[in-house]
């Protein structure tokens, strides 16, 4: 398929969620709306259309006040999902010079500065998971983080956000199978944690996939001479390495990566995103083009001929896991296990999907 060919698959999936989402893309402060949006920011640089760009705006301005207060926003919550949106912030700030949003990013940075911490210096995911490391919550809150040090000037947060990834990816390292599991509790008491690793029991794909996103994106705003950035670029050649090895046949990868038990199925999100981690980091040169191509292509084939419906003027990504989780305490079902994982709902369209789509499209552009 040429890039023009491409290019229309992502235009009439933005569309498509343009049309099916108004007036704003959603009325909740929500981590997986702005990854979309994100997508869609990608999507108007390449065409240049205003419509992507009106719809951005007007679905961010619905939360953000001249003021750059964030309507149904509470940082109380501490919950790094909330963070993802920054970057959203900032996007705009650039493209209009608006001072609410670059207000509104630092409204997001005071609640990092303050965010609760384990022992080993790592954020709680969220208040109410104390003491847990997800792999979801550095893409949440890392790249962001780094992108506020570099264009903000606090050169002094990039310490702190290589970090964040040094221990995350330490603490949920599963050496069973060389790949990551979803999260780790580091007080090793929660429900869903092995009792001597703290490690909850499984590999979930969106997990290790969010955890690639972070580090290729993060990446763009390492300065070239910090120490971490080799740190970085050595992590992501690890994991991708792991990661290309549980690919199937048709290019995709599956909800639990290591497993192929009954129940278990290819899952476009965890798919969209690794697949762009590839596409950007290959771009980049974080990744041996020779090694690691060959696992792009055969994705973005996975992708094109297993999730995609069209129906008219419209197109859907299907076999999207709707959400998957961990507890809380309150809530046994999320417990880690593969019944677990394959017993959440499947969806179409799921903006997990789409954004990393949209995103993944025009790297390849």
């Amino acid at each position: 398929m040429d890039k023009r060919e491409l290019l229309s698959k992502a235009v009439k999936l933005a569309d498509t969620i343009m049309r099916e989402n108004q007036p704003v893309i959603c009325e909740k402060w929500q981590y997986d709306r702005g990854v979309c949006l994100m997508g869609m920011a990608a999507v108007y640089e390449k065409t240049g259309d205003k419509k992507y760009f009106d719809y951005i705006k007007k679905s961010m301005d619905y939360f953000i006040n001249n003021d750059g207060s964030i309507n149904k926003y509470d940082p109380s919550l501490y919950n790094l999902d909330h963070i993802n949106n920054g970057k959203n912030c900032l996007w705009l700030y650039h493209k209009t010079g608006e001072q609410k949003y670059l207000k509104a990013a630092e409204r997001l940075i005071d609640q990092l500065n303050n965010q609760p911490r384990t022992k080993s210096g790592t954020y709680w995911h969220k208040l109410i998971y104390p003491d847990q490391v997800w792999l979801d919550g550095v893409y949440m809150a890392e790249p962001f983080s780094a992108q506020y040090a570099m264009e903000c000037g606090h050169p002094e947060r990039f310490d702190d956000v290589v970090t964040q990834f040094v221990n995350a990816e330490r603490l949920t390292y599963e050496p069973r199978c060389g790949l990551n599991a979803h999260a780790c509790d580091e007080s090793k008491s929660v429900f869903w944690a092995d009792k001597n690793t703290g490690r909850s029991l499984n590999v979930w794909g969106r997990a290790m996939a969010w955890f690639t996103m972070a580090i290729v994106d993060a990446l763009d705003f390492i300065p070239p001479l910090h120490s971490g950035r080799k740190t970085l670029v050595k992590m992501l050649d690890k994991i991708m390495s792991n990661v290309v090895l549980y690919q199937d046949e048709s290019g995709r990868w599956y909800q639990v990566l290591d497993n192929r038990r009954s129940g278990n199925y290819p899952e476009s999100t965890c798919t969209c995103m690794f697949a762009y981690t590839l596409a950007k980091a290959l771009r980049l040169g974080y990744l041996d083009e020779k090694k690691f191509r060959p696992h792009l292509e055969s994705a973005l084939g996975g992708i094109l001929g297993s999730f995609i419906r069209e129906d008219g003027p419209s197109l859907y990504i299907t076999d999207c896991c709707a959400v998957s989780g961990l507890g809380p305490e309150g809530n046994l079902r999320r417990d880690g296990t593969l019944d677990y994982y394959f017993s959440e709902p499947i969806v179409e369209n799921d903006c997990k999907a789409v954004g990393p789509f949209l995103k993944l499209i025009c790297e390849l552009i």
